[in-house]
C-alpha cells in the first residue's frame, strides 16, 4: 500500500559544542572554545508534539496530541521531582506559555536549574511554532509517493526522544530498506542523535552520508557545517585541518544559497516568513566566524587580522540577521575582538554575551571576560595569542 507524504526537515538550527551545552549548564567552557549549538532538545521535542502516537482511554482508542504543561504544572513539578523528569516532561508535552522575566523569577524560586528554566524557554509555543515552520526548501521538501511502512518507520525515528534507541531505529531502517527515497532524511535524524551523544566524528560521517544522496538536504548541510570547524574535529584530523576549513566554508555558502530559495508557506505573513528565514541564515553565519577565527588562530606570527576581519563580520551578521541572536554568537564575537586588540569592542560584545544569556550559565564566562578585558584594557596590555 502506497500513500501521499509531504516530507520536511526541520532546520538544525543549533549546533553542539562545550560551550553551547554550558548554555544549558551541562559543562563549563573556556573562552576559545568551539562553537555548537544543540539542535536536538528543540526538533526532538517539536516533532513529539507533531506525531504524538494514539493513545487509549478507558478501552477506547483516540488520537489526541500532547497537552501542553501549565505554567502551575510546570512549577508544581519543579517543586516535586528531580530536575531529569521536569525536563523530559517539558521536552515531550511543551508548555503553553512563553517565558517571560516574571515567569522565570517564579520558576527559580521554586529551585529549577538552568538546564530546567533553558527547557521550558525552549518549550513555549513561539518557539514551537518557530521550529514547526522551519521547513526546508529546494531539495528538501516535496510529495513522495512513498510505502506506508517506510513513511510508519521514520515517524518513529523523527520521535524517539533517546539517541542510542533512535540511532538503532536508523539503522534497521537502512538495512530493510537500502533504496528508500527517505534515506537522506533518516541519515539527518541520525546524525542529529549522534550530535546528542556528542560524537563529531560520527555526525560528520552521516550527514556526508545524506548529503551524498541528496546534495541538497539543507538539514543535514547546517548540521555539517556547524562540526567541521569544531577544535574536537579538527584535532582529529590535522593534515586535513585546512581542507575541512575550506569545506566548512564551501558548505556554509551552499546553505545560504539553498537558505534563499526557501519558499514561503501557505498564508505564511510576510513578515514571518522573512523571520524564519533570517533565523536560519544567523545560524550558518554564526558557524562561518568559527571557520575564520579557527583560521585566524593558524598563524604562526601571531592572530591572522585578515581572518579576525572575517570573523568579525560574520559574527556582526550572525546577531544583527535575526531578533532573536544566540549568546554565544556574541561570546565568539568578544573572541575576535579579543585577538584583535579590540578591547572596547570585546567589552560590547561579552556583555551583550552577558545580557542575552540571562538565566544560563554563559552568562558568568561572559561576565568574567568584561572584567578580564577591563584589566587589560587598563593596563595597556597587548592582544593575547591564541
Amino acid at each position: 500500500m502506497r500513500i501521499k507524504r509531504i516530507l520536511w526537515v526541520l532546520a538544525a538550527f543549533a549546533f553542539t559544542s562545550l560551550l553551547y551545552a554550558q548554555v544549558r549548564g551541562q559543562a563549563p567552557a573556556p573562552s576559545t572554545q568551539s562553537q555548537t549549538q544543540s539542535q536536538s532538545e528543540m526538533t526532538r521535542a517539536q516533532m513529539q508534539a507533531q506525531n504524538q502516537a494514539k493513545t487509549g482511554e478507558k478501552g477506547k482508542s483516540q488520537a489526541k496530541g500532547p497537552v501542553p504543561m501549565t505554567e502551575k504544572e510546570v512549577t508544581k513539578e519543579i517543586k516535586s521531582a528531580p530536575a531529569e523528569t521536569v525536563i523530559k516532561d517539558v521536552k515531550e508535552r511543551g508548555v503553553d506559555f512563553d517565558m517571560t522575566p516574571d515567569i522565570e523569577k517564579k520558576l527559580r524560586k521554586a529551585k529549577a536549574t538552568d538546564e530546567v528554566v533553558e527547557a521550558v524557554r525552549k518549550a513555549g509555543p513561539t518557539v514551537r511554532s518557530h521550529m514547526a515552520k522551519l521547513i526546508m526548501g529546494a531539495g528538501q521538501a516535496g510529495t513522495l509517493d512513498i510505502p506506508k511502512e517506510q513513511a510508519e518507520a521514520l515517524e518513529a525515528i523523527k520521535t524517539e526522544l533517546e539517541p542510542d534507541k533512535d540511532i538503532a531505529l536508523a539503522e534497521d531502517f537502512t538495512k530493510k530498506y537500502p533504496n528508500s527515497a527517505l534515506l537522506p532524511f533518516v541519515d539527518f535524524f541520525e546524525a542529529n542523535s549522534y550530535q546528542q551523544k556528542g560524537d563529531v566524528e560520527k555526525v560528520v560521517e552521516y550527514t556526508g552520508k545524506g548529503l551524498k544522496l541528496s546534495p541538497d538536504n539543507l538539514a543535514c548541510l547546517i548540521l555539517r557545517v556547524g562540526m567541521l570547524p569544531q577544535p574536537q574535529y579538527l584535532n582529529h584530523h590535522p593534515a586535513d585541518r585546512d581542507q575541512i576549513l575550506q569545506e566548512a566554508e564551501s558548505d556554509g555558502n551552499r546553505a545560504l544559497q539553498l537558505i534563499s530559495q526557501i519558499p514561503k508557506q501557505p498564508n505564511e505573513a510576510d513578515t514571518d516568513y522573512k523571520k524564519r528565514l533570517d533565523y536560519t541564515t544567523s545560524q550558518v553565519h554564526g558557524s562561518l566566524g568559527l571557520v575564520h577565527l579557527e583560521r585566524a588562530a593558524d598563524s604562526l606570527t601571531g592572530p591572522d587580522k585578515a581572518e579576525l576581519a572575517k570573523a568579525e563580520q560574520e559574527y556582526k551578521t550572525a546577531v544583527t540577521t535575526t531578533d532573536r541572536p544566540y549568546p554565544g554568537d556574541y561570546f565568539y564575537m568578544g573572541e575576535a575582538y579579543k585577538l584583535d586588540g579590540k578591547f572596547d569592542d570585546a567589552i560590547e560584545a561579552y556583555t551583550k554575551a552577558s545580557q542575552a544569556g540571562q538565566g544560563t550559565s554563559i552568562k558568568a564566562y561572559a561576565d568574567r571576560q568584561v572584567e578580564a578585558m577591563k584589566a587589560m584594557k587598563a593596563k595597556g596590555s597587548a592582544a593575547p595569542k591564541p
